[in-house]
């Protein structure tokens, strides 16, 4: 059975039986979580590529040479500066995002499961509106995920 995101099946030794777990809410339950097909988030996002992104070119780059490490290195310089207030995700996303939607300031729009690169929609699913994320690692390069719905 599919479960919806973030949803685990686990095992209870105590009941010999396989219970449900949220490991995000911590919530667990013996009846299956209902199947959430609608549920839907919205975020922005800041991407910085690399030579080994699935396309290493962008907007402000026709051909990005920087390696896995020099764009984390970028990146992590950028979530400093949001983490510290310094500035807003997306006004460095308007600025020095490899992702089309600088133009929104990184916005994406709202987008469901099934959506996204995995690793990208796990992440975004997983954080609390207003909660920004760890770098993440896709196809296409890195990112900060900011929930924003």
């Amino acid at each position: 059975m599919e479960l919806p995101s973030p949803w685990i099946t686990r095992h209870s030794r105590t009941y010999n039986k396989d219970y449900y777990f949220n490991p995000v809410t911590k919530e667990s339950r013996w009846d299956a979580p209902p199947k959430q097909d609608n549920e839907r988030v919205r975020a922005s996002h800041l991407l910085v590529k690399h030579a080994e992104s699935r396309r290493p070119s962008s907007w402000r780059e026709e051909n990005i040479t920087r390696t896995k490490e020099e764009a984390l290195k970028i990146l992590e310089g950028y979530q400093k500066q949001i983490e510290d207030g310094v500035e807003t995700l997306s006004a460095l996303a308007t600025n020095y995002s490899d992702c089309s939607s600088a133009k929104r300031g990184g916005d994406l729009g709202y987008f469901e499961h099934g959506q996204m690169q995995k690793p990208f929609e796990e992440t975004t699913f997983a954080l609390q509106v207003g909660e920004l994320s760890k770098p993440v690692w896709t196809d296409s390069g890195v990112h900060l995920i900011l929930r924003t719905a």
